[in-house]
């Protein structure tokens, strides 16, 4: 009886944990959505806390941009990656590969952070703007996606792993045994059987680019802007809460500003992993 009260008490905690949270941005926000309605908040964008005015459109376009590089450079590694060291490499790769990505998880985001400004910011000023015959600072949304990028494959990797070594044999045996080549049974037994693993593990990789903060901050510009371009420098979501909280505090609002910045993250993050195990859920009855 004690052991259950424990193990139900462990729960409710648990789930109380994200809904804490959630009340308690509301209720720091709350103020601002007072004075602003969510619509102007959400696609306006006038940034002049002074005035009272905070839009937040370039800040949320510039988080979505950085998110979508980072996915879009880093996806593909990390599901090829898998395949490899799953399906075709040798076991002692494998086992040299997993201590290798448990480093590159520990590593600090400061220190990528650092290695971003070391490297990919210069990489991006003298070799990638001029390859397009245009110039950039470097600080931009791309070494913000190529950083990111770098941090979310150790995650995205192994879960991959994971989930293709969950695959049982006798499903790849009996596909072989059919005739079929090592890549027709990869292609048809092992990407299809683990696609609700596979969704989940780009998910994970997607919440964790969106979030991301410090990396991110030192090397994509921190300026508002709202381009395509990805050699042009943003102002993300999490940047703009690191590098204003503690300062102008005395601005009405600004508080309440940078409040609603965090639930907006929250929310948005949150709303990633529902869909994504809404999407689970669909491809396993499939």
């Amino acid at each position: 009886m004690l052991v259950n009260i424990w193990m139900r008490g462990g729960l409710y905690i648990l789930l109380a944990i994200p809904v804490l949270i959630g009340v308690g941005l509301y209720w720091k926000a709350a103020p601002l959505l007072q004075h602003q309605s969510l619509i102007s908040l959400l696609f306006s964008s006038k940034w002049f806390p002074m005035k009272g005015e905070f839009g937040f459109l370039p800040f949320i376009f510039s988080s979505v941009y950085v998110t979508i590089l980072a996915f879009i450079l880093s996806a593909p590694l990390c599901l090829f990656a898998a395949i490899y060291l799953t399906q075709f490499g040798k076991q002692r790769l494998l086992n040299f590969m997993l201590p290798v990505i448990d480093i590159l998880a520990g590593i600090p985001s400061v220190v990528y952070g650092v290695w971003g400004v070391l490297v990919i910011v210069p990489l991006v000023a003298d070799k990638v703007a001029p390859l397009f015959g245009t110039t950039s600072s470097g600080y931009s949304l791309l070494a913000g996606g190529i950083v990111l990028a770098v941090m979310c494959i150790p995650y995205m990797l192994n879960m991959l792993i994971e989930v293709f070594h969950t695959i049982p044999v006798g499903m790849k045996e009996a596909s072989l045994s059919l005739g079929a080549t090592h890549w027709e049974m990869v292609k048809h037994v092992i990407i299809r059987k683990g696609f609700p693993g596979i969704i989940s593990a780009f998910g994970l990789g997607i919440a964790k680019a969106f979030g991301e903060t410090i990396a991110v901050l030192m090397v994509v510009g921190n300026t508002m802007n709202i381009t395509l371009s990805p050699l042009k420098s943003g102002y993300p979501l999490p940047a703009l809460i690191a590098n204003n909280y503690g300062e102008m505090m005395s601005i009405p609002d600004y508080d309440s500003a940078l409040m609603f910045a965090a639930l907006l993250l929250f929310v948005v993050i949150l709303i990633i992993n529902l869909f994504f195990r809404y999407f689970i859920h669909k491809t396993e009855k499939i």
